[in-house]
């Protein structure tokens, strides 16, 4: 246990904030008390409180403090289909937060400093949809893309995509996902065309090229079966020969 004598200056409240944020990864924001967290910061009992009130006014600055790192992960990014990719990301890297974030019930909901962070996160998702200049109704498009990449990130977050994933990384994950869904990214080669398996069509011509079209006043072709026809044999054609004659 880390002594008290390490927390001045302003330490105590980022100590029992990380404290909270390890109990929350490991057993959920369910397990969370400030007795306990006072007992791993080192500190009095009450100490906490001083700082937070009360678990409520905990939980609401850990969620504060999520909504403001996930502004930042969103910020300078563009493009729609990488924001979603870097909110898949915050998730991962902020497991805790992530939790709490977005359990309403568990926060205090008229704070004004989660006020602020909610609404600086909200700037940067619809920055992303106002990209989508096609889109006749950006409001539902937004809900859209928010409830994928949320619903990717919670299901990886409940080991439910453990399997699937097979080792790849999340970000990059979502990212064929996406693509799979709604084509190439703006710039992106488009798909090639083949049969199963790669194999060139039928009638092409060896190196993928069609057979050419015959040109006016070519040949006709010599069916095959004409030219596997029987030889005549030499009796008969004298034979026909001599009746003629």
């Amino acid at each position: 246990m880390t002594s008290r004598s390490t927390y001045h200056h302003g330490d105590l409240r980022r100590a029992v904030l990380d404290a909270a944020l390890d109990v929350i990864a490991a057993e959920g924001p369910g397990a969370l008390s400030l007795r306990d967290l006072a007992r791993r910061a080192g500190v009095s009992h009450a100490a906490p409180a001083h700082h937070f009130k009360d678990r409520t006014g905990l939980l609401t600055a850990v969620a504060a403090e999520g909504y403001r790192l996930l502004a930042e992960a969103l910020a300078g990014v563009p493009e729609l289909r990488e924001r979603g990719v870097r909110y898949v990301r915050f998730a991962t890297g902020h497991p805790a937060h992530f939790q709490v974030m977005f359990q309403p019930e568990l926060l205090r909901a008229d704070d004004p400093d989660l006020a602020a962070a909610k609404e600086a996160a909200s700037v940067e998702l619809r920055t992303g949809v106002a990209e989508l200049h096609h889109s006749p109704d950006p409001r539902t498009a937004g809900i859209a893309a928010w409830s994928l990449a949320h619903g990717f990130a919670t299901l990886l977050l409940g080991h439910n995509l453990d399997e699937p994933l097979g080792g790849r990384e999340p970000g990059e994950m979502f990212r064929s996902l996406t693509g799979l869904m709604f084509g190439p990214e703006p710039g992106g080669a488009e798909p090639v065309d083949t049969q199963p398996g790669g194999a060139e069509p039928a009638d092409a011509e060896p190196g993928g090229t069609e057979p050419a079209a015959p040109k006016p006043g070519d040949a006709e072709p010599v069916a095959p079966e004409a030219v596997d026809a029987e030889p005549v044999a030499p009796e008969a054609l004298s034979r026909t020969e001599r009746r003629s004659a």
